[in-house]
């Protein structure tokens, strides 16, 4: 696939639920997709050929940015649009004030996270079933 046919944009809550469903949690409903702070959220959504092919989901508090549920469709992953995704929202965290993004990364993805400049907290976790660690990547050098 050439990234070149990828296009990234903002896009509605509801949008994220099914990709979320179908790869990260498909013994669940869609409705369940809802997290309580999807309304206050920013969610991406990466389209090729007018499909949507990955979500993710940004928090902000403060100078930090948290993202979460990032999806990609299975039939095109390995494509580099996890890496798309995770350029756009690093970028526009720093454009708007930024100091750090983090994820709570599943343990199956950190090599995935380490590749892009992420590292590991240590600080580890369970919860429904998946173990996760914190991952983060600072943004700016504060002086």
């Amino acid at each position: 696939m050439s990234l070149q046919a990828l296009h990234i944009e903002q896009i509605t809550p509801e949008l994220t639920w099914r990709l979320r469903r179908d790869v990260l949690y498909p013994n669940q409903k869609i409705f369940e997709m809802e997290l309580d702070k999807d309304r206050v959220g920013i969610h991406f959504g990466a389209f090729k050929n007018d499909k949507l092919v990955g979500i993710v989901s940004l928090f902000q508090k403060g100078t930090d940015f948290q993202f979460r549920k990032l999806a990609i469709d299975p039939s095109t992953q390995k494509m580099g649009i996890g890496n798309a995704l995770l350029q756009y929202i690093t970028t526009y965290a720093k454009e708007n004030g930024g100091n750090r993004i983090w994820c709570n990364a599943r343990t199956s993805a950190i090599g995935f996270y380490l590749k892009y400049g992420f590292i590991q907290t240590g600080s580890l976790f369970s919860k429904n079933g998946n173990d996760y660690e914190i991952m983060e990547k600072v943004l700016t050098i504060i002086k």
